[in-house]
């Protein structure tokens, strides 16, 4: 039997004094680095719910649904973190670029599968004629920001922004509805604007 080598000796007994040179996870936490890029996360006073982080995301991890809910009609946006593989395209691609962020969590474990959703919703806005959803309210209103006095060209804009729109549910719509010039001064969807137009311009 071969004795050991003094280096591996002295290794042995430091390892017996200061304990292992791994980290002691999971007891603790494993420090994660600086650039790392693990789940998305939905920031709330960023987010605007206009859905480009669905359209974009490969792994079809969030889903954009119209619905309504207590008898609103608004927008869910539902991140499934089972099917998220951080990518980070939904943080390269968001309107605000603060309204979806990747976080340093990357620990994901749950018992349940709902705790692996993150969801948000924003109110919609419907058009005044047919019902038809027109946007997030805080998507019209993050428009209005943007483009400053210029938004002052689309009623539908301005109007939500002065709060001088109501939502309607789907009883009170009315396709057979005759419109006229005035309703160029309304929320709108933009198939209603155009009909409007097309009857004023033609008749």
């Amino acid at each position: 039997m071969y004795l050991p080598k003094i280096r591996e000796l002295k290794e042995a007994i430091t390892a017996l004094i200061k304990g292992p040179y791994t980290h002691p996870f999971p007891k603790l936490p494993t420090p994660v680095p600086d650039n790392l890029r693990a789940a998305p996360k939905y920031f709330k006073d960023y987010c605007i719910g206009c859905g480009a982080c669905g359209e974009v995301c490969p792994a079809r991890a969030i889903k954009v649904e119209d619905i309504t809910s207590n008898g609103k009609p608004i927008r869910r946006l539902t991140c499934d973190y089972a099917n998220c593989i951080f990518c980070g395209e939904c943080h390269l691609n968001c309107t605000t670029e603060k309204g979806i962020q990747l976080t340093p969590e990357y620990e994901l474990s749950y018992f349940e599968e709902k705790e692996a959703l993150e969801i948000i919703e924003h109110e919609l806005v419907l058009c005044e004629i047919c019902g038809g959803v027109i946007a997030p309210k805080s998507q019209l209103l993050h428009l209005y920001e943007k483009l400053g006095t210029i938004a002052y060209s689309n009623p539908t804009i301005y109007l939500t922004k002065m709060e001088e729109f109501q939502l309607i549910d789907e009883s009170a719509r009315q396709e057979d509805r005759q419109i006229d010039r005035w309703d160029m001064v309304r929320v709108t969807c933009p198939t209603c604007r155009r009909n409007i137009l097309l009857k004023e311009e033609w008749g």
